[in-house]
């Protein structure tokens, strides 16, 4: 059900097409002067369909965050295009780019590094609305309130600062922030892997909760290709810089055609496999 849902939702316009997107860096070497180049993203064409989960998986190093922060526009791509909404967004400068930040949002890994520590709950969650102006005075506390209610934290928590927050509740707090200038596009950058199995089916329904209420869009990088299978509509696979495979759930990890996807796919066979057997072993 999930797939057919999918599959009407791409006959839409996509939300974000790429369009040959590369980008590089150039480091110093540790001990000498030399320098050399680091190709993070070579050539990418992509297409993110709306009211969809799209997941990007690979391995570490493959790209994927380097990708992530180009489509958010925290990273300026060397060549290529990005278009969001219809819109060329690549070459945006000035007002353009702070009329489009409200739209895509991120919500990264470490939640306790994201977080302002000296912030209260309710600092975090309406700094973004004082910037864009959307309020202000005591209608910033009342919406960051409302925001925390939304994803699951009690308003009597409002004064709390990030560190008095567990791992899975500060994840909540940044989604709070990040859906409170309402985007449409939202890149959760390795947000889920560092909870616990619980808190992560937890966190997993209030995305699915938020996609209906609020119409998101999301990008999940992930390398978990077991939690890939639960919630992605589409999967994209990533390899040293480049997308080498792309389709539907179903597609891409039943019937993998690159020789990569079907590496990813055996190494977590094999890591349950070990499990299995691991656990077989502990309880004899």
């Amino acid at each position: 059900m999930r797939i057919e849902q999918a599959v009407k939702r791409a006959i839409k316009p996509a939300l974000v097409r790429v369009s040959g997107l590369s980008k590089q860096y150039v480091q110093r070497g540790a001990f000498s002067r030399r320098k050399f180049v680091i190709h993070a993203v070579r050539d990418v064409d992509l297409e993110i369909q709306p009211q969809c989960l799209t997941a990007l998986v690979g391995e570490s190093g493959s790209g994927k965050s380097t990708l992530a922060r180009c489509l958010a526009m925290l990273e300026r791509p060397d060549k290529g295009e990005i278009w969001f909404e219809g819109a060329e967004i690549s070459r945006g400068r000035g007002k353009e780019l702070a009329s489009l930040r409200p739209k895509i949002q991120m919500v990264f890994q470490d939640s306790a590094g994201a977080l302002n520590p000296r912030f209260s709950a309710a600092e975090i969650i309406s700094e973004p609305l004082e910037i864009q102006r959307r309020c202000g005075g005591d209608k910033l506390r009342k919406r960051a309130c409302e925001l925390m209610e939304e994803v699951g934290l009690s308003p009597d928590w409002a004064d709390r600062r990030p560190l008095e927050f567990s791992g899975g509740q500060r994840q909540r707090l940044a989604i709070a922030r990040a859906i409170a200038l309402q985007p449409a596009f939202l890149i959760l950058d390795e947000s889920l892997s560092k909870l616990d199995l619980i808190t992560q089916a937890q966190i997993l329904q209030l995305l699915s909760d938020l996609q209906t209420s609020h119409d998101l869009t999301y990008l999940l990088i992930c390398h978990d290709l077991t939690l890939v299978k639960r919630v992605a509509d589409f999967v994209m696979v990533m390899q040293n810089g480049e997308i080498v495979e792309r389709g539907t759930r179903q597609e891409v990890l039943n019937s993998p055609q690159h020789v990569h996807t079907r590496h990813l796919l055996s190494s977590v066979r094999d890591l349950e496999s070990t499990f299995g057997d691991f656990q077989q072993g502990s309880g004899s």
